[in-house]
């Protein structure tokens, strides 16, 4: 009897493995697919990218970059919807129907007074003017080049559920993604898949800084600063004493606070009171319910400096996001998948850019050949930066990469970083991305225990009680905050 079950057991069990080899060899064969259809478009979408950094164009000011994503993804057989959540840049593009739902995210803004050329050397293209320091223009080709590659994989094979673009304005400061979230454009979402540029190539389930930006605007009387100065109320000395009152606070808030400014209005001349005065704060910290308390503290300086030097304050927010809401179990699947495309192997003309490049950058800088290499699994960590994409974490499950498009050791927000990603080594680096999202989007449309499990881990960080809210409720979107 027992050999009688044993061959039974054997009967059923190769069947079974036959299946699971099947189906390996066809995810396997789907992703070799892909990339290879990912090679082949690769110097079109480096042009694509190349028009975007050429456009340079600032938060809600995105137009043309904005134009040019749609018109690909249109091209490509998706259905567009322009203009959503009030404004005019923003758009998603479905292909689909039915679950599950997966998001790709895409960015496209520039960042002000960054004009650079793609040379080792620093040379604006139009000085003052603005340059693609964060890399948004590789950002939001590499997510579109893998949304392409989905569709056109899930049109060959037939394949149940719906890809979505997601193009997404403003991210530098203007909150882009906090309207789309508000207005529910992420509700029937099942995960999101992003990245980001950088100097290296990462799939660690990072968080970020919670961020709150405003503008404190201080009203008082103008007069003769000679003549009549009982007669006027500075409302410049409304904002130097906020700030005095704010930085005094920085011995008493959590260490790991971050609080920044610059005055945007002081007055026109010295002999004048100015009758009028801006500040632009930023403040950050890893856990937006913390921030929270420490933004009233600031609103309280606002306050108590108006009320001290006879003017009045009113406070207009420009942004809020939430800090990135890590989620280990998609991190692990893009990781997988990130090791399998690799890094960046640079030209000996790319070499010789980035060697150049390196000199111009202070402290000790990694060796470029770091940009050809995956850095090993770290775990949960907090990066300094913030980001929109935080809310969306905190809405839908969300996976987020960096891909090496600049020269390792390149700091985001600088000329190197504008330099370098007009130029080959941008283009490769935002292939790595393309190719990574899109085998992770595979793998969630093909493995649906990875979205479960998302999803179980999202719920747990959370907590049951947890409710999203946003200081950005009741405005509309800051479309000429960078006017």
């Amino acid at each position: 009897m027992r050999h009688l079950i044993g061959r039974l057991a054997l009967v059923v069990a190769l069947p079974l493995a036959a299946g699971a080899q099947a189906k390996g060899k066809q995810k396997a064969d789907a992703a070799a697919a892909v990339l290879a259809a990912l090679d082949g478009q690769s110097a079109h979408y480096a042009e694509v990218a190349k028009q975007i950094w050429g456009f340079a164009e600032l938060g809600y000011q995105e137009v043309r970059s904005s134009a040019l994503l749609r018109s690909e993804l249109t091209a490509a057989g998706f259905r567009v919807d322009s203009g959503v959540a009030g404004i005019p840049t923003a758009f998603t593009a479905t292909y689909g129907s039915g679950r599950p739902v997966v998001a790709i995210v895409g960015e496209f803004d520039a960042l002000p007074g960054l004009s650079q050329d793609a040379t080792p050397e620093k040379k604006a293209i139009i000085e003052g003017g603005a340059g693609h320091a964060c890399g948004h223009h590789l950002f939001g080709t590499a997510s579109v080049a893998a949304a392409v590659a989905v569709k056109n994989w899930m049109a060959a094979n037939a394949i149940a559920g719906t890809v979505r673009f997601y193009g997404t304005p403003a991210e530098e400061g203007g909150s882009g993604k906090v309207y789309m979230v508000r207005d529910g454009l992420f509700n029937d979402v099942d995960a999101v898949v992003s990245w980001h540029p950088g100097d290296q190539n990462s799939a660690d389930p990072h968080s970020t800084l919670a961020n709150v930006g405003a503008k404190f605007r201080f009203h008082g009387v103008s007069a003769h600063a000679a003549a009549a100065p009982d007669k006027g109320r500075s409302a410049l000395d409304g904002i130097e004493a906020m700030d005095n009152m704010v930085n005094m606070m920085r011995e008493h808030v959590p260490s790991d606070t971050r609080i920044h400014y610059v005055i945007t209005n002081g007055g026109r001349a010295p002999n004048v009171v100015p009758d009028f005065a801006e500040v632009y704060y930023y403040a950050r910290h890893n856990d937006m319910r913390v921030l929270d308390g420490i933004w009233e503290r600031i609103l309280n300086a606002s306050k108590g400096a108006a009320l001290g030097t006879g003017t009045t304050v009113d406070v207009e927010v420009i942004g809020a996001v939430w800090n990135v809401l890590p989620n280990e179990t998609l991190s692990r699947v893009q990781m997988k998948n990130l090791q399998r495309v690799g890094g960046v192997t640079y030209t000996p003309e790319e070499l010789a850019f980035a060697e150049r490049l390196q000199t111009t950058l202070s402290g000790p800088v990694p060796p470029p050949t770091q940009a050809a290499t995956v850095i090993p699994w770290e775990g949960i960590g907090v990066t300094s930066a913030s980001s929109d994409m935080g809310d969306v974490s905190w809405t839908v499950p969300t996976v987020q990469l960096s891909a090496a498009t600049w020269v390792p050791g390149t700091p985001a927000h600088s000329w190197q970083a504008v330099a370098a990603g007009g130029t080959s080594i941008g283009a490769k680096g935002m292939m790595v991305a393309a190719k990574t999202i899109s085998l992770t989007v595979l793998d969630l449309f093909t493995d649906p225990s990875i979205i479960t499990a998302a999803r179980r881990e999202f719920d747990q960080r959370r907590g049951p009680d947890f409710r999203y809210t946003t200081r950005l409720a009741g405005r509309k979107p800051a479309l000429d905050y960078r006017k």
